[in-house]
């Protein structure tokens, strides 16, 4: 239904319902107030509702948990069966309400068990929680286990390489292998720089130099100054579920071969390197006390999250002491100075 502009509606008032000129007036001023945009729609499209998406989520997996998770699953696809870790952290998460202190070795092997078997589980997943803890878990741990390929030895002529497919963990460690480092659960704990605030990361302490791999692969999406994090590169998983950060890099010379902002790295790849950098408005200033990386984990179920409201940055200590387990193995380029 289109509108009538003013006059027209003064005309049809006047000379068609037989009012008065003043009537007509008034009639035709109420019309045009309704809706004052000529010739516009006059009944509004209906608002959308808004978009429904988890704007709170906590990670308290332990890496126990973790580990025996991913055994079972592991031990199921080389028989053959399906006992998904997701699966089972999923049902678990449900059972316990959350409560993962409660956590019982027993308790984890029962249900892969039973999936292992094909039972569905439907009490478990009929409970309205069961939605949200297995997107939460899934958006954490979706790319870390699963089949991949590698460069290995070939079986028939040990001179050559071939491409060999497994199943397994495919994500690593944030320290490359045969790097010390030391850490403890420190995830919001206070910090004063700036202002007062929360840490919303995991400080991993090592020496400077200590090449820093990406944890998994993704599209750069930081690699520059802030003066919180000093030198950083912040990493958003293909999917988009996932923001990497990893800050502190080293000074002079922060990032590895080939990591700009644009770019994009593969899991295992050296994206830079351990420092003290940070906590200056001046680049390239170590003003941290102690060499560590500062690694966080943003998730992020609706895009207005990344860099606004409802930011979701969980504690990454159980996900570190589980990558432990695979830590990408670098070499040192004399040419570039760099490790690869």
């Amino acid at each position: 239904m289109r509108l009538l502009s003013y006059p027209a509606a003064l005309l049809l008032c006047a000379v068609l319902l037989s009012f008065t000129v003043a009537d007509a007036v008034r009639f035709a001023s109420l019309y045009a107030y309704v809706s004052p945009v000529p010739d516009g729609d006059f009944f509004p499209e209906k608002p959308e509702e808004p978009k429904k998406y988890i704007k709170w989520a906590e990670f308290n997996i332990p890496s126990a948990a973790l580990d025996r998770a991913y055994a079972a699953d592991l031990k199921a696809y080389k028989e053959g069966k399906r006992a998904g870790w997701i699966d089972s952290l999923a049902l678990l998460g449900t059972k316990y309400s959350g409560h993962w202190k409660r956590y019982r070795a027993a308790d984890l092997d029962a249900i892969a068990a039973g999936l292992k078997k094909g039972d569905p589980f439907d009490k478990l997943k009929s409970n309205k929680y069961y939605p949200y803890f297995y997107e939460v878990y899934e958006t954490v741990l979706k790319e870390y286990v699963g089949p991949y390929k590698i460069e290995a030895p070939d079986p028939a002529d040990k001179t050559k390489t071939a491409v060999a497919e497994k199943y397994g963990l495919k994500c690593f460690s944030p320290i490359a292998a045969g790097y010390g480092y030391s850490e403890f659960d420190d995830f919001g704990v206070s910090r004063s720089y700036g202002y007062k605030r929360r840490h919303l990361g995991h400080d991993m302490m090592g020496r400077v130099g200590t090449p820093i791999v990406a944890v998994e692969g993704g599209d750069i999406e930081e690699a520059g100054w802030n003066q919180y994090g000093g030198w950083r590169v912040g990493v958003r998983s293909f999917d988009k579920k996932r923001y990497y950060y990893y800050a502190h890099l080293r000074k002079g010379h922060p990032f590895g071969l080939n990591i700009v902002k644009g770019g994009r790295v593969e899991a295992g790849d050296v994206i830079g390197y351990l420092g003290m950098t940070g906590y200056s408005p001046r680049e390239n200033v170590n003003n941290i006390n102690t060499p560590h990386l500062h690694f966080g984990l943003q998730l992020i179920f609706d895009e207005v999250q990344k860099d606004g409201v409802n930011q979701i940055w969980i504690d990454v200590y159980a996900l570190t002491n589980f990558l432990r387990k695979n830590r990408s193995q670098v070499v040192y380029r004399e040419d570039t100075k760099d490790y690869v």
